[in-house]
Order: structure tokens, then sequence, then C-alpha cells
């Protein structure tokens, strides 16, 4: 069985028995609830780090702030499965908050030397590649790709390590931040990309979907 089929599996069981129903849950079309509001929160602070960075010149504070906004990355989704709130705007701001603020982590890294290239022109890269496949399926009406959980653990991985690599950067226990940048920047590279390979899949059954519906009969 391949790793990610393993890992697919515990994260299956551990959310079964977290929540029993989670596995029927029917997104709604809601837009004002909590969980939606907190994404929202979380698209926000993009250009509040951008602000950080740029004008305060403060690279610590904005480390602080990724290390922040990933820490809550969790919470949405937790709270929209245990209040019942999962929405399809939702499942769409979920992804967006975490590419946002990433993306311009990494672009505001490099900018700043605060992430080496080695580290940050991939992960670039990388969301250049499934940015555009995200377009191509919503201009031909496919299905949206499903956030797979070895990409949701490569999202932790570098959430830990960019902030790190701010901090150490900055300074702040440096020793330390450099073994946790390291660390979790190299193991979430390789896994964002392994799991791009596997949305590629995805993404190419999507479409083919859309080919094979059947064309609307004229009048």
């Amino acid at each position: 069985m391949a790793p990610e089929t393993h890992l697919n599996h515990f994260w299956t069981h551990h959310r079964a028995l977290a929540s029993p129903a989670l596995s029927s849950v029917t997104p709604s079309n809601r837009i004002l609830t909590i969980p939606n509001a907190i994404s929202f929160v979380r698209v926000l602070a993009v250009p509040y780090f951008w602000w950080l960075l740029i004008v305060e010149d403060n690279v610590a504070l904005a480390g602080w702030l990724i290390a922040v906004v990933a820490g809550t990355d969790w919470l949405d989704g937790y709270l929209a499965r245990r209040l019942d709130q999962v929405t399809e705007l939702g499942k769409a701001l979920d992804p967006i908050a975490d590419r946002l603020m990433l993306a311009s982590a990494v672009i505001g890294g490099l900018i700043t030397g605060a992430v080496p290239p080695v580290i940050g022109y991939p992960l670039i890269a990388r969301e250049l590649l499934m940015t555009g496949v995200t377009l191509r399926l919503a201009r031909r009406g496919a299905k949206r790709l499903e956030v797979r959980w070895l990409g949701k653990l490569a999202t932790v991985m570098l959430y830990s390590a960019i902030p790190a690599f701010y901090l150490a950067f900055a300074g702040v226990l440096e020793v330390l931040m450099q073994l946790i940048a390291w660390v979790g920047g190299v193991g979430g590279l390789v896994l964002y990309w392994v799991v791009a390979f596997s949305y590629l899949g995805d993404a190419r059954r999507h479409m083919a979907a859309v080919e094979s519906r059947p064309e609307p009969e004229e009048n």
C-alpha cells in the first residue's frame, strides 16, 4: 500500500472517531458562518503581513504573524464540522487563505533573504503549477480538487519551516530556528511536490469526467 494511502486511512479513521457524522456532512451555501469569518480574517492577514515586512521592515514580527496564521489553519475546518457549518464557500476559502499566506511568505522571504532560494523557488513553481490546474478545471466546469491529507501534512511542515526561517534571519533563537526551518522545509517541499502529482491525477480524472458528459440535445 502506498504511503499516502496509509496516511489517508489513518486520518479518515481518526476523523471518524472524533466526529461520527463527519463523512456524511453535506456542504451548504451559507456565507455568514463562524468558520468562514475565521478564514476571511486569515485572508486579511496577508496584506498586514506585507505591511509589516515592507513598511515596518520587521522581519521577526512578520515571521510571528505567519506562525499565528499557521497555528489557526486547523481551526476553521474543525469549527465547521463541530458546529455543522461546512459550506461550499468555506471549502474554497480555506485553501485560498493557505496559498495566499504561504505564497506571500515565500516571496517576501526571497525578497528579504530570509527564505533560501533552494526552498523558495521550487515552492513558487509548485504553486504556479497548481494555480494553473485549478483555473483550468474551473474554466471547464470540472469538479474542484479535494484537499488531500498528505497535502495538509506538507502545508503544516512548510508553515513550521517558513516562519522559522524568518525568525532565524532576525536572530531569534537562531540555531533552533535554523534546525526547525531546514527539517520542515526540505521534508515539506518533498511532500508538497509528491502530492502535486496526486492532484494532477485527480485533475485528469475530473477533466475526463467533463469530456464524457453527454452533449445536451438540441430542440
